[in-house]
């Protein structure tokens, strides 16, 4: 279930695309695809929503999107690094103007010191420009730490407008 929070700023965040005329593509690991569930949970979003990538393996980060594999294994599937490659292979795989893309420790398990459960890397990327990557630690379950995800998902996709 969606909780009405994430579903309205959802359809504010289509609307401004819309404002824009801008295109979205999603690139998602920890989420699974929730990002792009939420925003086409929405009648007509498929005229802002072009396409999304869940690359939930690495495997599937590389083949899909192409991140390379080197970077992954150099920095983690769990870094900023791949969160930028992840934004820039949506930008790249698809029509998209804009691409948001999350890696991260959804949890319960999974975390170390280094990453602890919580950690959520993104990537945004704009058609001609360059990626930009920043990372938070999010409180809470499984559940909470992937509504922030996406809630902070959007919020960076508006800033991008």
């Amino acid at each position: 279930m969606i909780p009405d929070t994430l579903l309205i700023e959802a359809e504010s965040l289509l609307a401004a695309c819309r404002a824009c005329g801008k295109k979205l593509a999603t690139a998602e690991s920890c989420t699974g695809g929730l990002i792009a569930a939420v925003l086409t949970a929405i009648a007509g979003s498929s005229d802002v929503v072009e396409r999304g990538f869940v690359t939930y393996s690495n495997e599937a980060k590389t083949e899909l999107i192409g991140v390379p594999a080197e970077l992954i294994a150099r920095r983690g599937a769990v870094s900023e690094d791949v969160a930028r490659a992840m934004a820039e292979g949506a930008i790249h795989h698809s029509r998209a103007d804009i691409a948001v893309a999350v890696t991260g420790v959804a949890g319960p398990g999974g975390g170390s010191a280094e990453k602890p459960v919580g950690l959520v890397c993104f990537g945004l990327a704009r058609r001609g420009e360059p990626a930009r990557s920043e990372h938070h630690v999010f409180p809470g379950d499984r559940t909470a730490i992937r509504a922030a995800t996406v809630a902070h998902a959007f919020a960076l996709v508006r800033a991008a407008l």
